[in-house]
């Protein structure tokens, strides 16, 4: 947390209450510790899958779920804990998921890289690198039309600035004035190839405000700063102003997968960014400012790490899809679409 912030947002009187404030703590204690388990089940070879960490970007996962309707859509990437958590899906279906069971949100099939669950606008999660961006843009185009308000959020990487598909998501949504919120989590890190080495203009809001969008750079680490812009940008795209594009500068605290080597990355570097660790510092801040007594804050680790185990031991348990489920949710039911056409 920066000082800085918190006198700007309390100047503006822009400040989450403080049931915000509470469930924001929630869903980052809650990622932090369910992402450590996941990478300790992975190493473990238990979870039989690849598992993407999301350490370093929970502030702004937190600040997105309290800024997002239950109505308003969300696409994701394959590092998507936090996104999925913060969206409202069940901690429970989502660990089940993560280990290919039949109680997981996409019924076991679609494991860590795949999650979805329209009840609470978790719309789809990608392992394409950069493919959310034209979905985004697909599902703002419904919006547009349905003139229903929603908002639609899409999350990605600083790596997926160099695909081609957020080159014309982008453009379109511009163009058609789409109500999509752009979401750029940058941890400077693509897989394993550091910023510097894979762009010449890493200023990636510059870039953004260039395709006619309003775009600024955000101060990842910080839940107060990053809920007042996305605050900000929902408010602006529900009245109809367009797309928005923020860039949350962050650090990716751990390696691209639960089980990759992390040696590659500068140790001063590391050592700088883990010194802004979003939760612990989080709580020190909600403590100073008299927002949130510590007792209270105590209160709700100790439900994140009942709810972290709970959905761990749920997960590990349950059974694995039939084989006889093989095509079933692959191809669309026929009486289904003869019935919406």
């Amino acid at each position: 947390m920066t000082e800085t912030a918190h006198q700007v947002a309390t100047a503006a009187g822009t400040m989450p209450s403080v049931a915000d404030l509470e469930r924001m703590y929630w869903v980052m204690v809650t990622t932090t510790l369910a992402d450590s388990r996941a990478q300790q089940e992975a190493k473990a070879g238990k979870l039989q899958a690849a598992f993407y960490p999301v350490r370093g970007m929970e502030a702004v996962c937190a600040a997105l779920g309290a800024v997002l309707e239950p109505r308003d859509r969300l696409v994701s990437t394959y590092r998507n804990l936090g996104d999925v958590v913060a969206k409202g899906v069940p901690l429970k279906s989502i660990v089940a998921e993560l280990y290919g069971r039949v109680d997981g949100v996409s019924k076991g099939k679609g494991g860590p890289m795949h999650l979805q669950d329209d009840e609470v606008g978790m719309t789809a999660t990608t392992g394409v690198v950069g493919s959310g961006l034209p979905i985004a843009a697909g599902l703002g185009i419904a919006a547009q039309l349905d003139g229903d308000g929603k908002v639609v959020a899409v999350t990605f990487g600083d790596g997926a600035t160099s695909i081609g598909a957020y080159h014309e998501g982008m453009n379109m949504a511009a163009l058609w004035q789409l109500p999509v919120l752009f979401i750029c989590q940058n941890n400077r890190w693509a897989e394993h190839t550091p910023l510097a080495d894979y762009t010449a203009a890493p200023e990636f809001a510059q870039r953004a405000a260039s395709y006619g969008m309003t775009a600024r750079k955000v101060d990842g680490f910080d839940p107060i700063a990053s809920w007042r812009a996305l605050s900000e940008a929902v408010q602006a795209i529900r009245s109809g102003g367009g797309p928005v594009f923020l860039e949350f500068e962050t650090y990716r605290l751990t390696g691209h997968t639960g089980t990759a080597d992390y040696s590659y990355v500068p140790k001063d570097e590391l050592a700088r960014a883990m010194t802004r660790d979003p939760a612990p510092n989080f709580r020190t801040w909600l403590i100073d400012q008299g927002l949130v007594a510590a007792e209270r804050l105590d209160a709700i680790e100790q439900e994140a790490e009942s709810a972290v185990a709970e959905a761990f031991a749920f997960g590990a348990a349950r059974p694995q899809p039939d084989v006889d489920q093989l095509h079933e949710d692959v191809f669309a039911d026929k009486k289904l679409v003869l019935d919406l056409l």
